[in-house]
């Protein structure tokens, strides 16, 4: 009887520890924070390298702790990219041979340090070309590639604004009869001279509340397309900080394919050829 005692015995503290085990790990999934589409990833295991999530790219944009590289064209890169990202595509009139590789101009361009932290990025979950060059650089040494698969279509969704440059700006001007173009200067400035058909939204009047103040009247008068949410808003300013906020006021009122011009307004002017 003592044997089957002691069995029994031994059978009740594998039990009980099972039990408990089950009741930590119920507890910790309990406290464990919800995950958020911020904090959301493709789980893509086709590639060597990890992705990582739009808030990991925010913060490393923040910190400035990672060369973040554009691998799309450059026509899409200057019309629309994430704010401090590196285009390493071929530029018009300068003279990098087509033949040269991906890897080469990361290497020019990051002076060959491949301990270097990279983040790359393209146009969504569907473009390969973003596992394909970060694969090429794990295999020539790079030791710290990331990916943000979700790309910057997923960006611009969560509320991302991007930033536009000069050869962006002069193809939207010419080629895209729907865009915005939103001047977020002083009325003043704005009267004296501006851009062709652009739209007075002040930054000084941009509280920063949803659903309200400046950015809601622009809705309501016409200065903003009230029925187009998709329609291209480019914001410009007294300088890249205030079009840059102007532009992420306007996400937040559903827009979602708005950019910045970091420049002046006489910079857009002869980027335009005005």
């Amino acid at each position: 009887m003592s044997a089957h005692r002691a069995v029994a015995g031994a059978r009740g503290l594998v039990a009980g520890a099972v039990l408990a085990a089950a009741l930590a790990a119920g507890a910790a999934r309990a406290e464990a924070p919800p995950t958020t589409i911020d904090h959301a990833t493709l789980g893509d295991t086709e590639s060597r390298t990890p992705e990582i999530s739009t808030a990991d790219l925010t913060d490393v944009i923040a910190r400035g702790s990672a060369a973040v590289i554009d691998t799309r064209s450059f026509a899409e890169y200057a019309i629309s990219h994430i704010p401090g990202a590196i285009s390493v595509a071929e530029r018009p009139g300068l003279a990098k041979a087509r033949s040269a590789s991906d890897v080469g101009e990361i290497d020019r361009v990051l002076g060959g340090r491949r301990d270097t932290a990279i983040v790359l990025y393209g146009n969504g979950p569907f473009d390969g070309s973003t596992r394909r060059i970060a694969d090429h650089l794990a295999v020539a040494g790079y030791t710290n590639v990331r990916r943000y698969q979700l790309g910057i279509p997923v960006w611009r969704a969560l509320g991302g604004v991007t930033q536009i440059e000069d050869l962006g700006l002069r193809r939207v001007m010419s080629l895209d009869q729907s865009a915005v173009f939103v001047d977020a200067r002083d009325s003043l400035r704005f009267v004296a001279k501006t851009l062709p058909h652009a739209r007075n939204i002040p930054r000084a009047r941009v509280t920063g509340a949803r659903d309200g103040g400046e950015v809601r009247r622009a809705e309501d008068d016409g200065r903003l397309p009230a029925d187009d949410h998709n329609a291209r808003i480019i914001v410009f300013g007294e300088s890249g900080a205030d079009a840059y906020y102007v532009a992420q006021q306007l996400t937040r009122e559903a827009f979602h394919n708005v950019s910045f011009y970091r420049g002046t307004i006489l910079q857009a002017l002869i980027a335009i050829g005005r």
